[in-house]
């Protein structure tokens, strides 16, 4: 039988290689919601939203996009309950641990971004084993924004240059915002040209507030665990009919 998969497995005919964002990041709203519609405990719909993400990075790479964001755990993620916090710390582990090789195999590179410092110990080394082991791949960029804040990563950069104005290594006249993009967690990569959110939630969270300047933005109503290749596939139709300005007429 032919699966929606399987049918989208190359880039569908009605979008324009030449128009595609280079650069996606994500929201990945509504695991919990997903799971209380089944009367499943919550924590399933995490590992339902593994599925999800893991799809969605083959599809970058299948469809020639070469990089994703995701917001995978806030600073403010801490407030939930604590065995909610203590599973997805977990899962965080062992997701790293089993799909390691894989993404080894398929070319893509993986980077944390966040306060990686407050994690658990054991996630920690995980984190910098996988980032150490796909450095050279090419593929795709996998960014995953771990114990992430929009407003503490500014507040940090502008800590780090005060601190070089202070010390005398800077000028405050020095300072633009090419500069201050280099103090950030995300310095190594470019701004994200579209950014999804599902679960029909109208808002950024705290996520990315600095590089989402000019980012197009898309509105799924579906859950994140349903989102596979055809709402991936209806959202990019909706970036392409879209005309970026910059400001400009």
């Amino acid at each position: 039988m032919t699966t929606p998969h399987t049918l989208l497995r190359s880039l569908p005919s009605d979008l324009d290689p030449n128009r595609l964002p280079r650069h996606v990041a994500a929201i990945m709203d509504g695991n919990g919601r997903w799971a209380s519609k089944r009367n499943l405990p919550r924590v399933m719909g995490h590992q339902a939203g593994v599925s999800a993400l893991k799809e969605l990075l083959r599809c970058c790479k299948d469809w020639g996009i070469g990089a994703l964001t995701v917001y995978a755990f806030s600073t403010e993620n801490w407030k939930r309950p604590q065995y909610e916090v203590e599973f997805l710390m977990a899962l965080f582990e062992k997701v790293l641990n089993h799909e390691l090789s894989e993404m080894v195999d398929e070319g893509v590179r993986i980077r944390f971004v966040g306060a990686l410092a407050h994690l658990p110990g054991a996630l920690q080394s995980a984190i910098e084993g996988a980032m150490a082991a796909t450095e050279a791949n090419t593929a795709v960029e996998f960014t995953v924004a771990t114990n992430y804040g929009g407003r503490q990563e500014i507040v940090n950069a502008c800590r780090e240059l005060a601190e070089q104005v202070r010390t005398g290594c800077l000028l405050p006249e020095q300072i633009d915002e090419k500069l201050f993009a280099e103090h950030l967690y995300t310095r190594e990569l470019s701004d994200p040209d579209l950014l999804i959110r599902t679960s029909g939630e109208q808002r950024l969270s705290n996520y990315l507030l600095w590089q989402l300047a000019y980012t197009e933005i898309y509105v799924a109503d579906v859950l994140w665990p349903d989102f596979d290749r055809a709402a991936f596939h209806i959202a990019l139709q909706s970036y392409q009919g879209r005309q970026r300005r910059f400001g400009k007429v």
